[in-house]
């Protein structure tokens, strides 16, 4: 009988029906990294969304034998660790390739638009006293016939390309930074940055893509640029999004991703009060479809594992 414990249950809104085969179950609605040993004592299968799972809490597990997580990144376990003593870790794939470029154009539309200004505009009565019956405060800007610059061009970057050809943009995606020669398909990162209307962002957080975009890169980019962020908070500079947004060195920004989440100790962008900047709370991925379909395929991955055939297997 296999024991299967998952660690934060409550990270995903779901139904998430029981394995096909003789198991026993526990789920916990979170878990400290401190309580990972008591809870995973004697577990065969572990399952993560966000708890750590490094080598200090897992070496005293001598009875687990995978690691379902229940996300896409897995930079939250120890995969060395893993690798080295024969557990296997599987992860969940292409669960998110509606709901994320759904919401970087639910964003990106708001931001062309001006939607949250002009509704701070009749809020402070501005229409009730225009001499007309339209108000022109600020900019609106169309998607059709501008450039979208895309960063990272695994499915979540090329679902989004194709939602931008659809409204009728010209798509640009990004060849690495301070790569010697551009691929076909591609376009140079300094000329997506130069070129783009709206740059988005999908591409994962390592110490190469740390900061990729900065001072620096805010002021190659056109005055009137969006830069959207779903992917990494890491990936951002986020000191000097707020200086590009208050000098008007881009023209507006929106983030569903801080570099420390949930940002306890605070975060420059929370104290950004700006009509031009848009933030959520890392809720990008989080339709009740797209959990639904990590749900599923959550089990799907055990079952296989327990089967003797893993998938989607990272380690």
């Amino acid at each position: 009988m296999e024991h299967i414990v998952f660690l934060d249950r409550d990270s995903i809104q779901a139904d998430i029906r029981r394995p096909g085969f003789p198991h026993e179950w526990r789920d916990y609605p979170a878990t400290a990294a401190t309580q990972v040993g008591e809870r995973l004592n004697g577990a065969t299968i572990a399952i993560s969304n966000k708890v750590p799972l490094m080598a200090a809490s897992l070496t005293p597990l001598k009875h687990l034998k995978m690691i379902a997580v229940c996300a896409t990144g897995t930079n939250n376990v120890d995969l060395d660790y893993c690798r080295a003593h024969g557990i296997v870790v599987s992860n969940i794939r292409n669960y998110a390739m509606h709901t994320v470029p759904e919401h970087v154009f639910a964003m990106v539309l708001a931001l062309r638009r001006n939607l949250a200004g002009y509704r701070e505009d009749v809020n402070n009565g501005l229409w009730q006293k225009a001499g007309q019956f339209c108000l022109f405060t600020r900019p609106i800007l169309d998607l059709h016939g501008s450039t979208l610059g895309v960063i990272g061009n695994g499915t979540l970057g090329q679902a989004t390309a194709k939602l931008g050809a659809a409204f009728g943009m010209r798509v640009l995606i990004a060849e690495h930074k301070g790569a010697a020669q551009t691929r076909p398909g591609y376009t140079s990162f300094e000329t997506v940055l130069t070129g783009s209307d709206v740059i988005t962002l999908h591409c994962p957080l390592t110490p190469a893509t740390h900061h990729l975009i900065g001072a620096p890169e805010f002021g190659k980019m056109r005055r009137h640029a969006l830069l959207v962020n779903t992917a990494r908070g890491g990936l951002v500079d986020e000191a000097a999004l707020v200086e590009a947004l208050k000098d008007g060195v881009i023209g507006g920004a929106g983030f569903d991703v801080l570099t420390t989440e949930p940002p306890r100790a605070g975060n420059p962008l929370l104290d950004l009060r700006l009509p031009n900047f848009i933030l959520t709370p890392h809720v990008a991925w989080a339709s009740r479809n797209a959990m639904q379909i990590m749900a599923d395929q959550l089990i799907d991955n055990i079952e296989a594992f327990v089967r003797g055939a893993p998938r989607n297997r990272v380690v």
